[in-house]
């Protein structure tokens, strides 16, 4: 019986395929990539981890279990994983607007 084969890609390259398809979506976000790993930051509490194999980022919290909930996605569909990221970055947006020298620097960058 021959054993499943992962398809995997270097985290960083995942993480820029990412950043890619959020940039297509109006969404901003910087690449950070090292030791294995890479983290495409979003937003205030909006990071997403690559492992080259999979996208995973944190989407609230189970107080009954005293855990954080993830959510993921196959890494080798970054457009789809760009999708459900945006629409967290929205809600997120929404809930928590920038203020003060953030929201200014926000401005300058999005004009």
């Amino acid at each position: 019986m021959n054993a499943a084969k992962l398809i995997t890609i270097s985290p960083g390259h995942s993480a820029e395929l990412l950043q890619q398809a959020l940039a297509e979506k109006g969404v901003t976000a910087d690449v950070h990539d090292g030791y294995g790993l890479a983290l495409v930051s979003v937003w205030v509490g909006l990071v997403v981890w690559c492992d080259g194999q999979q996208f995973w980022w944190r989407t609230g919290w189970n107080a009954a279990r005293r855990r954080v909930v993830y959510a993921w996605h196959p890494a080798i569909d970054p457009v789809r994983a760009a999708h459900r990221v945006a629409m967290l970055y929205a809600d997120l947006r929404a809930a928590h607007p920038a203020t003060g020298p953030l929201a200014e620097f926000i401005r300058g960058v999005e004009s």
